[in-house]
């Protein structure tokens, strides 16, 4: 995980502890105000929010235990790899795209940051500059020439 990735998490937990987690509590308490629990919609939607939300809390809070910061100094870009910034060419449509291999929790497709998991990344791992990769997926078979590696 980058440093960036790790300082995301820490933020979205700060904000789910000290924001939302009030938040959900101030709804319960208000609709148990409000009367017969058994009958109270306002109640169990609330109670069901804040299940979801410490549910988030502890999925964080784990990922942050088994978080191992990457520092890009160890990467080489010789060969495609996690954190590599790879751009590419697909060879049916001889469009280029660039994609940024990274962990599961920072993928991001709007910003081109795919999940070392996902079949194009495994596909792409360990390819060279000038290297085609053939990637399995669920629209056939692609095949992405390797146009350059950076960080």
């Amino acid at each position: 995980m980058t440093e960036e990735g790790l300082q995301k998490l820490k933020e979205e937990l700060q904000q789910l502890e000290t924001v939302e987690r009030p938040r959900v509590i101030a709804a319960i308490a208000e609709a148990r105000e409000k009367g017969d629990l058994s009958e109270n919609a306002e109640y169990d939607a609330a109670k069901e929010e804040q299940g979801v939300l410490e549910s988030k809390i502890a999925h964080i809070k784990a990922k942050l235990m088994e978080a191992r910061v990457l520092d890009t100094k160890d990467i080489k870009t010789d060969e495609v790899q996690i954190l590599t910034k790879v751009r590419v060419r697909v060879i049916k449509t001889g469009k280029e795209k660039t994609y940024q291999l990274v962990t599961e929790g920072e993928a991001n497709s709007l910003e081109g940051k795919i999940s070392v998991t996902t079949p194009i990344a495994k596909g792409l791992m360990g390819k060279k500059v000038g290297e085609i990769a053939q990637v399995q997926v669920p629209a056939g078979l692609m095949e992405y020439e390797i146009l350059e590696i950076s960080l």
